[in-house]
């Protein structure tokens, strides 16, 4: 008997343990998440500021040299919404979409060069800089 109320008892502060540790990641977790959103938030609001005052490569450029460096997938996604922002404020730019890759869900090669050549020839360091190359596309695309 005392053995079954000892397992039971050790039952009960294990399922006990797993619940707070549960309870603790969850909000770690949520505390993450609105972390980020905010700082989404604040490249957006940066993005949609500064395209009330500039052209679309004008945006380019600030968000690439914002960029430059950015080795995180946090860093990548907020340069994007910054980019996009931007451009959906920005007064056209005179070639812009010249030469610029039309927008596939599946990059081919060419594109991959395209994005990787115009990161390298700007000196952008990072390895995310051929998907913020991706934004400019999908926008001449549109």
């Amino acid at each position: 008997m005392k053995k079954k109320l000892g397992i039971g008892a050790l039952v009960v502060v294990i399922a006990g343990a797993l619940l707070l540790l549960w309870m603790a990641n969850s909000d770690w977790l949520e505390d993450f998440n609105a972390e980020q959103n905010q700082v989404f938030q604040e490249r957006i609001d940066a993005g949609t500021a500064l395209g009330n005052s500039a052209n679309q490569q004008q945006c380019l450029d600030q968000a690439l040299q914002d960029f430059d460096g950015c080795l995180g997938y946090q860093c990548t996604v907020a340069a994007g919404k910054f980019l996009k922002a931007c451009l959906v404020q920005a007064s056209p730019s005179d070639g812009f979409c010249e030469g610029v890759p039309e927008f596939r869900d599946k990059p081919t090669e060419d594109d991959k060069d395209w994005a990787k050549g115009y990161c390298r020839e700007n000196n952008i360091r990072g390895d995310n800089c051929r998907l913020l190359m991706r934004q400019q596309q999908l926008f001449c695309s549109q």
